[in-house]
């Protein structure tokens, strides 16, 4: 099973049936024992940056996320749920994350319309295992077309986490991987096949469909 995490942030069912659709067996939770039981943790995410922050610790969910991504489980932060992986978001102040992974959240220069929102695509940077089964990218056609809305981007400290990058006049990072930690800043319940083929992928990572 993997864990949906329940936090009060949205798209969570849209998430799970695009998981189901793949194959992937999910339950939406926030019982810690269920997240601890789980094979990999996904935290999806529409909203504000510090009220997803309060949500989390109010869930009383942190302690078995850390637990988890220490312990090698698979997890996915999907839009909001991968600047949540950061260190700290500038969005609306300044505001801690679970720093999982090193940097920061900004906000698209003001001479931009924001949010980013539509279809846009990727550009791999670099495999993150030579074995398909195991790339979060497998099965992705050069210049596929994934959907996006946010006004905020991650700035790794450290750009060899970055997985792929998409340009909105600027180059950002759209996948990030830390060892068993992913994360995606495009929504793939709502990019179509491509989409699905990333939430597969993930699957196969955490070994939960063949």
């Amino acid at each position: 099973m993997i864990a949906i995490i329940d936090y009060k942030m949205g798209n969570l069912c849209s998430v799970a049936k695009a998981f189901q659709a793949v194959g992937a067996c999910v339950e939406i939770t926030c019982a810690p024992q269920k997240i601890k039981q789980a094979k990999a943790i996904v935290l999806p995410g529409v909203g504000a940056f510090s009220a997803g922050m309060h949500n989390l610790r109010e869930s009383g969910v942190i302690g078995e996320i850390i637990s988890a991504v220490e312990n090698g489980k698979p997890f996915l932060g999907i839009c909001l749920g991968m600047q949540i992986l950061f260190t700290r978001s500038f969005e609306h102040g300044e505001y801690l994350g679970l720093n999982f992974i090193k940097g920061d959240v900004v906000k698209f220069s003001h001479n931009l319309k924001i949010p980013h929102m539509g279809w846009n695509t990727i550009k791999r940077v670099k495999n993150l295992n030579s074995s398909n089964e195991l790339n979060i990218l497998s099965g992705i056609a050069k210049n596929s077309y994934f959907y996006f809305v946010h006004s905020y981007y991650v700035k790794p400290k450290d750009q060899s986490v970055e997985v792929a990058s998409t340009e909105y006049s600027i180059p950002f990072t759209a996948i990030a991987a830390k060892d068993n930690i992913y994360g995606i800043q495009f929504h793939p319940e709502k990019s179509s096949d491509s989409g699905l083929q990333i939430l597969k992928n993930f699957s196969k990572i955490a070994k939960e469909i063949d």
